[in-house]
């Protein structure tokens, strides 16, 4: 992981943390800490799991096109997931889950990464979702527009590639066989032209609009779900704002974190956080610390029960390597 991405992510997460943290009262932000209500983490924490279990169902419905897996055998696959973006730098845990997946469903890894590509489709069509709707009641701070005009172009772009991919496979089939052909290596095209099939099954679910409408719904309630989270949280500090804001946070916060970071989407998560926050009156201080706090509420909980799974269905440390070879190995 010692590569340019790794270290870009590393540059990014500290001048995204100099963002955060120029200019704090940390006196303020101590006190607002030390005198946090923490009691109100257990509803938010709560309230999070239950996002998880529909992003789970959300997941078990994409995938039935492939093969039917229960909530129960796909709830702790999912969570090692979150755990592994949680700990693992270029969200790893994405990988990791196709390839336990696999490992217990018999599931090809290509085919459901391609459900989880669109799983992160969605989410950021929500996000930009959250922020148009909100802009009436909390207009973005200022420096944020070109971010949010940035995934409003590259999301909308991959939404009209992946229609057209599972729409008119055969036709983009042929595409993708013409750039195989011209663009890579000889040796190297015989491992890649088994991947669009696969991964062209794995977006079956954006062949009818009833499905689309459907998962786009699910996504929703998803992220709605996980807003009332920050409302929980927010009940702990010395502030309010509408839970409107709460929604625009939710969004640039979660389409901040879609940029290379290190482990964990430190400073990336925190730095928008608290921007929105303090566009809105909240006193930096206590803006940061319930920005901070919020952040440990979402990583802890899903990594620690993450690691849990991770022993119950004998998962190593390794497999997050074995994972990646998977992949590669599909392709040959």
């Amino acid at each position: 992981m010692r590569s340019w991405k790794f270290w870009l992510g590393v540059a990014i997460s500290i001048i995204f943390l100099y963002l955060a943290l120029r200019g704090l009262d940390f006196a303020g932000f101590w006190a607002t800490v030390r005198h946090a209500n923490y009691w109100w983490l257990l509803p938010g924490v709560a309230v999070y799991f239950g996002a998880v279990w529909a992003r789970t169902w959300r997941w078990h419905y994409m995938l039935r096109h492939i093969k039917p897996v229960s909530l129960a055998r796909l709830f702790p696959v999912v969570v090692i997931g979150y755990m592994g973006n949680n700990v693992y730098p270029a969200r790893a845990g994405e990988v990791l889950r196709s390839y336990i997946l696999k490992r217990k469903e018999g599931v090809p890894v290509s085919a459901s990464l391609a459900t989880v590509v669109l799983e992160r489709l969605f989410d950021g069509l929500v996000m930009l979702l959250f922020v148009f709707v909100t802009l009436p009641f909390a207009p973005l701070p200022a420096g944020y527009a070109a971010l949010v005009t940035l995934f409003s172009v590259l999301f909308f772009a991959a939404l009209v590639v992946f229609l057209a991919l599972a729409v008119r496979p055969a036709r983009m089939s042929r595409v993708y066989a013409w750039l195989v052909e011209r663009v890579l290596p000889t040796g190297l095209r015989p491992r890649v032209h088994g991947l669009f099939d696969r991964f062209v099954e794995g977006l079956q679910s954006l062949r009818s609009p009833r499905e689309l409408a459907l998962i786009f719904a699910s996504s929703t309630v998803i992220w709605l779900t996980e807003t009332t989270k920050y409302w929980f949280v927010m009940q702990a500090f010395p502030f309010h704002v509408p839970f409107s804001v709460l929604m625009l946070m939710t969004a640039v916060v979660n389409l901040a974190t879609t940029l290379p970071s290190t482990p964990g989407y430190v400073g990336t998560f925190d730095a928008p956080g608290i921007a929105i926050l303090a566009a809105y009156g909240v006193a930096k201080a206590v803006a940061t610390g319930y920005t901070l706090v919020l952040h440990v509420a979402l990583w802890l909980p899903i990594t620690a029960l993450g690691a849990l799974f991770m022993l119950l269905e004998h998962v190593g440390w390794g497999d997050f390597g074995r994972a990646v070879e998977e992949r590669s190995a599909e392709a040959s």
